[in-house]
């Protein structure tokens, strides 16, 4: 990607002649997709400085980052237990940062167990507040809705249907076009991919995606461990590759160092949409790389295990048929999604053997992921960074009074 504005560099100065803009991301896609957000910004204004708290993305765009992103990174129930004392603490310091530099907007991404408590506590300040990508509570939990009137003055949506459906409940909301768009991966060079890893002419690569939080990792790989071994029996050349964020490629290697089947880690940004453009087919868990391995027309089968007791709350809670946003989309099941009790290694084999064997299901797939994407795209042949960077100087530009009155 072309870099299209010079990044402040350093801290940002608590009293700034230039508009500050706060921004959080709690977990890797929110810090790719704040990256994006504050390079189209200073496209447009290149006189903006952030402050705030990002991965190692937004720091190459400028910010400095008031403390370690990855202690969000946290998921489920049981999970984050352990880590309330010091998600406590991290809220409390994002709090007074926001009190001291009283900067002209606050944006939260994602994350909306930390971000939705920081909007909360900055709600009397005199700061807009722009929540971008909206909480999937047409999912789950549709009862949540009545807490969020209030919390922000926008809110900024990835998919095509949540404005209507927040509109019905009393909250307005905008469709920007969903940044995995802008990820790279049409732009994977296959060939490029088989020569750098010295592949074997026709051997079958298989994508394994067991996630990118230390909740999940360790719940999935073993189960992958057990697949693997069942599938290299049937495919003896089968490649194994596993994509994984800086951050948790040393537990990824640590546990898959003993495997039998060893797969390639692959760290670079790079080299993994190479491998999406190279693979067969993909073993994933449900998120948005989903939609990363779509954009690489990858057919995969989807997968998730968590603690039990956060399982037994989903279901108790969870209003859709389906988990994958594919399927959710399509509104039928396009991929094959094996959660919970049907994560089993045979079970897991016996779906990537289908899709390495059966042309037509495969191709079945790659179809019906065009169609998919297309529903993606930002209103105005935008790219979605563009029309979010759009959102947030509209915002940042509507006096507060007239904000808040409407």
């Amino acid at each position: 990607m072309v870099d299209v504005g010079a990044p402040v560099e350093g801290e940002v100065p608590l009293h700034h002649h230039g508009r500050v803009i706060w921004i959080l991301a709690g977990e890797p896609s929110g810090d790719s997709i704040g990256a994006r957000l504050m390079q189209a910004l200073h496209r447009i204004d290149p006189t903006l400085v952030f402050a705030g708290v990002g991965g190692g993305r937004m720091e190459a765009r400028g910010l400095r980052s008031l403390f370690p992103m990855e202690e969000l990174t946290v998921m489920g129930f049981m999970e984050v237990l352990p880590r309330l004392r010091l998600l406590s603490q991290r809220l409390l310091e994002a709090q007074q940062d926001i009190e001291l530099r009283r900067p002209d907007i606050v944006i939260t991404i994602d994350s909306p167990g930390f971000s939705f408590r920081l909007l909360k506590r900055i709600r009397r300040l005199n700061v807009r507040r722009l929540h971008y990508v909206a909480p999937q509570v047409w999912a789950w939990r549709e009862n949540r809705v009545r807490q969020y009137r209030g919390l922000w003055d926008s809110l900024l949506c990835l998919f095509p249907f949540e404005p209507a459906w927040f509109a019905e409940r009393g909250i307005q909301a905008s469709f920007v076009g969903h940044p995995i768009l802008q990820s790279g991966v049409a732009h994977g060079d296959a060939e490029r991919f088989h020569k750098r890893h010295d592949l074997r002419p026709g051997s079958p690569i298989l994508i394994l995606m067991p996630g990118s939080r230390s909740s999940e990792v360790p719940k999935l790989l073993p189960v992958f461990e057990k697949t693997l071994r069942i599938l290299h029996e049937r495919f003896p050349d089968l490649q194994p590759v596993i994509p994984a964020t800086s951050g948790m490629a040393p537990l990824v290697r640590k546990m898959v160092r003993h495997w039998a089947v060893h797969p390639s880690i692959l760290t670079d940004t790079e080299d993994k949409h190479d491998a999406i453009r190279a693979a067969d087919c993909a073993l994933t868990k449900s998120g948005t790389s989903i939609l990363e391995l779509a954009i690489g027309r990858v057919p995969m089968a989807v997968t998730y295990k968590v603690n039990p007791l956060s399982a037994l709350l989903g279901r108790l809670f969870l209003r859709l048929p389906y988990v994958s946003m594919i399927n959710i989309l399509a509104g039928r099941e396009v991929v094959p999604e094996l959660i919970q009790h049907d994560c089993t290694p045979q079970k897991l084999a016996d779906e990537i053997t289908a899709l390495l064997t059966d042309e037509a299901k495969r191709r079945a797939q790659q179809e019906a992921f065009g169609n998919i994407l297309a529903m993606l795209e930002a209103p105005d042949g935008d790219l979605p960074a563009v029309a979010a960077a759009k959102q947030v100087l509209e915002l940042m530009e509507t006096p507060l009074s007239e904000i808040r009155a409407s």
